[in-house]
């Protein structure tokens, strides 16, 4: 007579055993992961926010003279008499991201830098059995290293997108960040590097000495000054091949306010492909908060 060596065992069960401890090792691998891109996000944080200036100076608009005319009609819109010229900030967010062809609710919170230092995007997307989050990120060091990353999560717990360290990616996060610098509107001084070349009465092209192996930011404004839109060439792989090449990302400023002496976009959309027939702006956001630092 067979006899099982213990008490409920059979081949069926324990491979079920097997299962059941690979997916709490998976599990557990998982949760340790996802710390560790927490505390990496806080770090790189906590290292923009050390960016910041210690009494900065103050806009006065004659700061602006000798620039060009489309540059000054920016800057004095853009800043007002008196602000002290912070290049740190910190954003909140909310609207649409389009993921998989479906368009789902957005919350995020960003910190920005100048440029050349980099930035901290943590969102979360979507909701239910769609909840995604992570983060976007860059941390250009003084060495010259970059640090950059894309890494979300679905619940938290099962990883979505992991890439960044490499070249590419690295260069697609500087075209972001210089982008972005729109929203921190004294990045964008020429005694902080920015360098502007009128290409019409209304847009210009922006440069940064301190910013190097991408393209410029294009802008181009309103009558009233404000910002209508931003977009750059950018080292991109969305696209059907998936192959990294320069190709147009940028788009609107729907709207524009006052906060804390800045005027600067608070309603946007953007996406890849801008000014083509291929654009479809995926990302659609409205700042609900942005603290100067």
């Amino acid at each position: 007579m067979a006899v099982d060596p213990m008490p409920g065992w059979s081949p069926l069960s324990w491979l079920a055993g097997l299962s059941g401890l690979s997916a709490l090792g998976a599990g557990v691998a998982a949760a340790w992961t996802r710390s560790r891109d927490r505390a990496h996000d806080a770090d790189v944080w906590r290292a923009l926010q050390a960016a910041r200036e210690a009494g900065p100076a103050r806009w006065d608009p004659s700061m602006a003279g000798g620039l060009p005319p489309v540059a000054q009609r920016y800057l004095r819109r853009a800043i007002a008499p008196g602000t002290p010229l912070r290049r740190v900030v910190r954003l909140e967010m909310e609207g649409e991201f389009t993921l998989g062809g479906r368009r789902l609710p957005l919350r995020a919170r960003q910190i920005l830098a100048p440029p050349a230092r980099g930035f901290v995007w943590q969102a979360e997307i979507g909701a239910g059995v769609m909840r995604v989050v992570g983060s976007d990120g860059l941390l250009r060091h003084p060495d010259g290293r970059c640090d950059s990353w894309t890494r979300f999560w679905l619940h938290g717990l099962v990883p979505l997108a992991r890439v960044g360290a490499n070249p590419d990616h690295c260069r697609a996060a500087a075209t972001r960040a210089m982008l972005e610098s729109v929203w921190v509107p004294a990045s964008l001084l020429p005694q902080h590097g920015a360098r502007w070349e009128p290409t019409g009465p209304d847009s210009a092209v922006v440069r940064f000495a301190d910013v190097t192996g991408i393209e410029p930011l294009h802008l181009h404004l309103r009558d009233d000054g404000t910002l209508a839109t931003v977009h750059a060439l950018r080292w991109s792989d969305a696209n059907p091949d998936k192959a990294y090449r320069l190709q147009p990302f940028g788009g609107t400023v729907l709207e524009s306010a006052a906060i804390d002496g800045f005027t600067l976009p608070v309603r946007v959309e953007m996406g890849n492909h801008f000014g083509t027939a291929d654009y479809a702006p995926f990302f659609q956001a409205r700042i609900t908060a942005a603290a100067f630092e």
